[in-house]
């Protein structure tokens, strides 16, 4: 499945920050640059691993809230970021991008616990998804690869499981295994 024909998964992106101290703990009120740095980098990431072969991503950032206007709109970790223009609410940028995903008849999920957008943008072709849902949901992943990680640490990487299956068959030949 090529990446465009993905659902799309829009986030309203300060609205998930504000809901959990997994995001504004990172928040630092010193840097008068940019406070929010470190949550939306960890945002970003974390929307990245939930959508990863589901979604394609979209995250959404009010630009009226942030210290410093200037912001580009990029992707990081496959996740576009957008920041509302100035004088613009992340809203009407979030009501602009599932509109234009109806009409090109796109399914959409949206995260948000903002339940203006979530009545705006409610109905068919478009899942509402709360922000403390795609919380859970991330930090869910987060235990499954704490999982993985320890599991593998346990098991042994010995120099035959590190060998490619030619080299192994070769290796168990000249030891008369094969």
């Amino acid at each position: 499945m090529a990446k465009s024909d993905l659902e799309l998964l829009v986030v309203d992106g300060y609205n998930v920050i504000y809901k959990t101290p997994r995001y504004t703990s990172l928040m630092d009120e010193s840097d008068a640059h940019d406070p929010f740095v470190r949550a939306r980098d960890l945002l970003i990431s974390d929307v990245a691993a939930y959508a990863q072969g589901r979604y394609r991503a979209v995250v959404v950032f009010d630009a009226a809230g942030n210290v410093s206007p200037e912001r580009p709109n990029l992707s990081k970790a496959g996740v576009k970021c957008i920041f509302s223009e100035t004088g613009e609410s992340a809203d009407t940028v979030i009501e602009r991008i599932v509109s234009e995903s109806r009409r090109a008849l796109r399914d959409v999920t949206v995260v948000t616990s903002d339940n203006t957008i979530r009545a705006t943008v409610g109905g068919i072709p478009v899942k509402r998804i709360s922000s403390d849902a795609l919380v859970s949901d991330v930090e869910e992943l987060d235990d499954d690869m704490e999982a993985v990680v320890r599991d593998q640490g346990k098991s042994r990487l010995t120099l035959e499981r590190r060998l490619d299956p030619e080299t192994r068959a070769k290796l168990d030949k000249l030891l008369g295994r094969g």
